[in-house]
This record gives structure tokens, sequence and C-alpha cells, in this order.
């Protein structure tokens, strides 16, 4: 069992002694110490059309109209899991300009086949240059971005990758009073936890730890040579259902 009061991460052996899990817990922190919380899952598409069946799949419901990013040429689709939790799906956005940089969120390296897939998450802060100075490995650059009314600062990697290959986090630090997700259709979903599997479980546990993430996350050990993934496990109104990250598997029931 995890022991909070030490505010570490507590590894569980398997009869062979191998770790099958590691559960980031939130840590003691003193007064100056970063602080963050899950904003939002973003899952990648190479339209927003296909990610929008994807979504309306697995969970039931269709996403909502976002916006566009000029500076990113991207537009995207946004489903709320809480009151200050959300879901978004990204894609680049055929009508833009390309931009004169990677796009973010590794979205350059789709292909007009590519499956819809949870890719990422982006985890929120009050400042944002504070926790990436604190964080155990970078995250990216900080960037200002702007979608209609919304103004925010984001770390982008300059070569547009995902950090940890999607499973290490972008911080954003949003500069509007609301969060958006308080202004989304309320249709009865709730992110309920998140998995992050990894072949280095201890390193994306201190990188969580570093950001003062206030919210207890599982990482797992990834076997067999396969790519870090995440998983979300989400409440909705036809029950718990999961979107994973792991190659073809989009989605389950739960």
């Amino acid at each position: 069992m995890a022991d909070r009061r030490q505010g570490r991460s507590a590894v569980t052996n398997s009869p062979a002694g191998l770790p099958t899990s590691l559960a980031y817990l939130n840590p003691i922190r003193e007064t100056n110490m970063p602080r963050s919380q899950i904003d939002h899952i973003t899952i990648t598409s190479p339209t927003l059309a296909a990610g929008a069946a994807m979504v309306r799949e697995v969970l039931g419901v269709a996403p909502h109209a976002g916006g566009e990013h000029p500076r990113m040429g991207t537009h995207n689709l946004l489903l709320r899991l809480g009151e200050e939790v959300f879901l978004e799906v990204i894609s680049p956005n055929p009508s833009a300009p390309a931009p004169q940089r990677p796009r973010w969120f590794a979205l350059d390296e789709l292909e007009a086949g590519s499956r819809p897939r949870l890719a990422t998450w982006v985890v929120r802060t009050d400042d944002i240059h504070e926790t990436a100075a604190a964080g155990s490995e970078a995250l990216g650059r900080i960037e200002p971005m702007q979608r209609g009314s919304l103004d925010w600062l984001i770390t982008i990697p300059e070569d547009g990758s995902l950090p940890a290959d999607g499973v290490g986090p972008a911080l954003i630090e949003w500069k509007t009073g609301k969060h958006p997700a308080a202004g989304l259709p309320d249709q009865g979903l709730q992110l309920v936890r998140m998995e992050l599997f990894h072949a280095e479980p201890e390193r994306i546990a201190r990188l969580l730890q570093s950001l003062g993430l206030e919210v207890e996350v599982a990482v797992r050990p990834l076997h067999n040579a396969n790519r870090p993934y995440l998983v979300a496990h989400i409440n909705t109104p036809a029950g718990m259902r999961i979107l994973s990250g792991a190659g073809d598997q989009a989605a389950t029931s739960s």
C-alpha cells in the first residue's frame, strides 16, 4: 500500500518480484513548491471528423466546436469532463496556411490514414515559469497562444514532439478568469483517473512530483518495447469508458 504521509511514489511488486505499478502520490509541500492540476487530455487526429467519430463511438456523445489556432495551423473540438477539465480533439486545419514551425502535439507526424488516439495530456498551473523551472526535465519553450477570447501560455518543444512520447504533460497557464470547461455543455462526463505507461516509470513519477501534481496518477512499467501511452477512465451516463492510446486500441468499456 502507498503511504501518503511520505509523499513519494510507491511500487507494487508481482509474485515474481517484478514491478507492476508505480502510483504517483500527492507530495508533502513547502509553501514555495509549485502546484498543478490535470487540465485536459488530448486526442490527436488527422481530421476533426475522424476524431469526433472516435469520441462519439467510445463515450456516446459528440465533442463541441472549439476554434482555430492560427500560429499552429490547427483547430479543435472540446468536451467537458469536469468543472475545470476537458477533452480536446485536435488536428491540422486544412483551411489554414502551414505554420512556419513544426505543429504542436506531433501533428506533423500524422498521415491521412492515421487513427485518432489519446496522445498526451496537459497540466494546469498558476505560474508556468516557476513550474517549468522546477520540472525534473524540460517540457518545451513557454509560448503565448490565443484562440478567440482565450489567452494562455503553454510549453511546446521546438520540434513539435511530445515530451516522453506523450506521457510527459505539457504545462498550461490560462490568462482568462473563467476556465474553458465552464463554458462547455455538461453532458454528465467525468474524468475519474489516469494511467501512464512508460519504460521508465520512476522517471515519470519524479517528473510529476517535481511539477507538484496534486492528483494521484498510476504510473506503470511498459513491457515488450511498446511505445509509451496513456489511459483515461471516464465516467459517462452509460457507465465507465476507457480511452487508451495504446496502438490501435482506442477504447473499451469498463
